[in-house]
């Protein structure tokens, strides 16, 4: 009796906990989501110096009701899964152990480093926005959608790489070292922030030429933005139409039957079917002739 009733109290917890199509599954996801929010929130108004100066205290108790309840979840979870140590291990288990753990680590640092060691440790707790991607479902379809194009796209960086290895080496001898350009590394590193359109400033082509190859290096760089993102979304649309296809369901196209006006000379039944040998009513043999 005492086994049946730990079975169920288990049973009742995993559904709650991962079933998420139960309404008390449903009501601990959102409070679960509310939780998650409001922690990241405490973290970034304690990185702001002022505020935390202010309600130090209040954002302190307020960090510790929020890790107790992560820590309450995180061993409810181990206790009624049916194989804790694959949770434990798995993404989610060690995002959810990584955001519960860092407040109890504070209590092992202490000495003159201990301020700065805190500090360190909250930081940690930024971890616990991954809690998030268990809500998003269409993460998944993305992430196969990524993994499938992986080939393409480590094609198109290494072509990227070349590129940027060839025009990194031109401007290194058109502009020269009195123009910044003082190796080859940094050359490159000049041409990968071109083609990226971001444009530091750091270093800039002085020369007529070096602008000239400048500009075609700009007008390449929207064009190499454009292409992993079609790649990654021909995928996507992809796996969307395979995702539906197995979703459709299928229709039951019964083969159209030739129907003829023969009339049974028993029952008078008509509508009989053209090889038809007996009537479909009262199972009388079928005079063709």
């Amino acid at each position: 009796m005492e086994v049946n009733n730990k079975h169920n109290w288990k049973s009742k917890l995993h559904e709650v906990i991962y079933e998420a199509d139960t309404p008390s599954g449903k009501l601990f996801d959102v409070l679960l989501l509310i939780f998650i929010l409001v922690s990241i929130v405490l973290v970034m108004l304690e990185s702001v110096t002022s505020i935390d100066n202010k309600y130090h205290d209040l954002l302190y108790i307020c960090e510790w009701i929020v890790t107790i309840l992560f820590s309450i979840e995180y061993i409810l979870r181990v206790i009624t899964v049916r194989k804790p140590f694959k949770y434990i291990f798995s993404f989610f288990g060690i995002v959810d152990f990584l955001s519960t753990i860092p407040m109890y680590l504070t209590f092992l640092f202490g000495g003159a480093q201990a301020l700065v060691t805190l500090r360190a440790l909250r930081l940690l707790r930024v971890f616990r926005i991954l809690k998030l991607a268990r809500y998003l479902g269409a993460s998944n379809q993305l992430k196969d959608s990524i993994i499938a194009s992986r080939v393409k796209i480590l094609v198109f960086l290494f072509a990227v790489m070349v590129s940027s290895v060839v025009f990194g080496t031109i401007m290194y001898l058109v502009e020269g070292e009195a123009n910044g350009f003082t190796n080859i590394p940094k050359s490159v590193y000049w041409c990968i922030v071109t083609l990226t359109t971001v444009g530091f400033g750091d270093i800039a082509p002085q020369t007529p030429l070096g602008q000239f190859i400048t500009t075609i290096i700009m007008i390449l760089g929207y064009g190499i933005i454009a292409v992993p993102t079609g790649i990654v979304s021909a995928e996507y649309a992809k796996s969307s139409l395979k995702e539906d296809n197995d979703k459709a369901i299928p229709v039951n196209i019964e083969p159209k039957v030739h129907l003829n006006s023969q009339c049974c000379i028993n029952c008078l039944s008509q509508k009989h079917q053209d090889d038809a040998e007996y009537c479909h009513k009262c199972g009388c043999k079928l005079n063709h002739d």
